[in-house]
């Protein structure tokens, strides 16, 4: 048994995504933890190019990767829309999964998955690599020892610059959007730092004109104390992936909360009414330590009793269901450029 835990865990990838290449294989390459043994995806072209960067088998289609008894676990980059389908299909190939989030594109989706996952026995996580990053422990621990006073607000932004007309990202078949693909964090983030009962009060999604595809938005949550929580997303922003969490006496600041690369040192800033405190913290590789963990949790053999497994899946169930809320509360209004705005308001002035 011994050799089994120490082992490295056997890592199948199904799909070659961008962030499969840019982010996840590289770091599992690197890391000890875990060993990557071969990858597929819709073309066999890329699966091959994918495997001589990463010095893995290619396979030939997802089935044959499922089908290998050398793989233990699979990491699935597929886009989100067929998230759902591979990851149950894994499940029942009997292999543990990391699925790139979200788990699904609606809450039932979350639901089948995390209950397949309990009934195998199986570790299934989504790979929010942010949740394995210590300044959010850091943050919540300044926060329960009561420096912000009583919490009234949480404000969140995750925010990228306009995608390529290409991107899978703006196709609505494939699960595309802002909410699903950047929103998903800031609501992640109220989830881990506020806890369960956050409810949506209100939402509204800017669409792009043909489709209605969502290509930014903003959400307003209430959490069970009556604290507001403020979540900016979008396609259509200069960068910004930040919170702030603000209490009656004092506010703290964490400005590189979701993808800060592996050797940057976070800041965290405290501001109160006269005085101004910075917490510069140890660099931390998010990514590797989500590995780790995943292949920790696969070693310890205990998914479907196991107690953290169990509130993992708890936790993306919910997380699902405020996408859910923010999608069914939402009002929608056309996506238009902020200077077409302008000259509409001036014409009327």
């Amino acid at each position: 048994m011994s050799g089994t835990v120490n082992r490295p865990l056997r890592l199948g990838a199904l799909g070659t995504s961008s962030i499969a290449r840019r982010r996840t294989l590289p770091t599992a390459v690197a890391a000890p933890e875990v060993e990557l043994v071969a990858v597929a995806g819709r073309s066999a072209q890329k699966a091959a190019d994918f495997a001589q960067r990463f010095g893995c088998a290619a396979e030939a289609d997802h089935e044959s990767l499922l089908a290998r008894p050398d793989v233990e676990a699979v990491y699935i980059s597929t886009p989100t829309a067929l998230h759902r389908t591979w990851a149950e299909r894994a499940l029942r190939a009997g292999k543990h999964v990391l699925v790139e989030k979200p788990i699904g594109v609606a809450a039932d989706e979350a639901r089948e998955l995390t209950d397949l996952a309990r009934e195998r026995g199986l570790v299934l996580r989504e790979n929010f690599m942010f949740l394995h990053h210590p300044q959010h422990a850091f943050a919540a621990d300044l926060v329960g020892r009561g420096r912000l006073g009583r919490f009234s607000t949480m404000q969140a932004a995750f925010c990228i610059p306009p995608l390529p007309a290409d991107d899978v990202r703006h196709v609505p078949g494939l699960g595309g959007g802002a909410l699903l693909d950047v929103g998903v964090y800031p609501l992640r983030a109220a989830q881990l730092l506020l806890g369960t009962g956050l409810r949506v009060a209100g939402a509204v999604l800017r669409t792009r004109a043909g489709d209605g595809l969502d290509l930014s938005g903003q959400a307003l949550l209430v959490s069970p104390s009556g604290g507001l929580v403020d979540v900016t997303f979008g396609f259509e922003h200069a960068y910004a992936s930040t919170y702030t969490l603000w209490g009656d006496r004092a506010r703290l600041t964490v400005p590189r909360a979701f993808t800060p690369p592996p050797a940057h040192q976070p800041v965290l800033v405290l501001e109160e009414q006269d005085h101004e405190e910075r917490f510069t913290l140890p660099a931390a590789d998010q990514l590797h330590n989500c590995l780790a963990d995943f292949a920790a949790a696969v070693r310890r053999g205990d998914a479907g009793g196991s107690a953290e497994e169990a509130e993992r899946r708890r936790a993306a169930v919910a997380g699902m269901e405020l996408v859910d809320e923010v999608n069914r509360l939402a009002v929608r209004v056309p996506a238009g450029d902020c200077r077409e705005e302008r000259n509409r308001h001036t014409a009327r002035t």
